[in-house]
């Protein structure tokens, strides 16, 4: 069955449903990705869509259960934009090779070299970046005051490379890239020098002897999710002095995070990137400015109980 058709019947709704309801205007989109059933992204969306007079309708387009590798993600998302879709979200293990069936990138997005956001304008799809927001918002409510003078970040991918983009932004002095791809972190630290100014960023094989003089570690790798668990680095490579940062939210306290905190470790989960790359999402769907902090709450009243950890909803 081609990826058309699977995805015509992955996205089938119920008649009753799918009529319109008078004088509320409707916004199809959805998420392409990998093992994606535990996103949060349908609920925030659709209630914040309720939330603003709105019909929301977010569609998780799944690979795993579509059995389709990542190259098929580009024709999905030919297939979305023909039933009607106003954009997609996308994330791993697509952020980055979505960008060949893309007419034209934002600013931000082609100085990232990833998309997580496409918008369609007309027959045009436009590729957006979302997630370096989301990360410098959390960052900035988070880790107000923390020391960013040397960062280690664990992974150089699409995703990794919007994170490194929004620690440089937020100040980071030195950032080293780590990468199991270690020719991914060379070349996203020459994009990153180029960008920021020689000196701000580099690539390393070895964590170790990075973390043993930095500030603060940032886990950008899909580990420690349900599908890849575990932790990206030995909690003996940890010490209470630093600051330790996840961009995994499900779940929302990661065993990297666990083993940081247990060792006095100041801890920032993944869900403040989580909404706040969805707030900026919804401002390019929808082209209405949603309220981040009531997002905020949506995300706590889904993930409450789950951890002890709270996101920040100060301003």
């Amino acid at each position: 069955m081609r990826p058309q058709a699977r995805l015509e019947r992955m996205l089938s709704v119920p008649e009753e449903s799918a009529r319109p309801r008078a004088s509320t205007r409707s916004v199809l989109v959805g998420l392409i990705g990998s093992g994606i059933q535990a996103s949060r992204s349908p609920a925030l969306h659709e209630r914040e869509a309720e939330a603003q007079g709105l019909r929301g309708i977010y569609k998780l387009i799944d690979l795993a259960q579509l059995d389709l590798p990542a190259e098929a993600a580009g024709e999905l998302m030919l297939s979305a934009q023909q039933l009607g879709f106003a954009g997609l979200n996308i994330t791993h293990p697509c952020k980055q090779s979505i960008i060949a069936t893309l007419d034209d990138l934002s600013p931000e997005a082609e100085a990232i070299g990833a998309v997580n956001t496409v918008v369609f304008e007309g027959k045009r799809r436009v590729g957006h970046n979302t997630d370096a927001y989301g990360f410098a918002e959390s960052v900035r409510r988070g880790l107000s005051d923390a020391r960013l003078d040397r960062v280690v970040q664990l992974g150089a991918g699409g995703v990794g490379a919007a994170v490194a983009h929004a620690l440089l932004s937020s100040g980071a002095g030195r950032l080293t890239l780590v990468d199991v791809d270690a020719g991914r972190a060379v070349a996203l630290a020459a994009r990153l020098r180029n960008r920021f100014g020689q000196g701000r960023a580099r690539a390393e094989s070895d964590a170790s002897e990075a973390i043993a003089t930095a500030d603060g570690v940032v886990n950008a790798t899909p580990i420690g999710m349900a599908r890849y668990p575990g932790a990206p680095i030995p909690s003996a490579l940890l010490r209470p002095a630093l600051w330790v940062a996840d961009i995994v939210y499900t779940p929302l306290e990661t065993e990297f995070l666990r083993a940081a905190r247990r060792l006095g470790c100041r801890t920032l989960p993944g869900g403040g990137m989580a909404v706040f790359q969805a707030v900026e999402a919804f401002r390019l769907f929808t082209g209405i400015a949603p309220d981040a902090a009531r997002m905020l709450r949506h995300f706590e009243s889904m993930i409450a109980g789950a951890d002890s950890v709270a996101v920040s909803t100060k301003p």
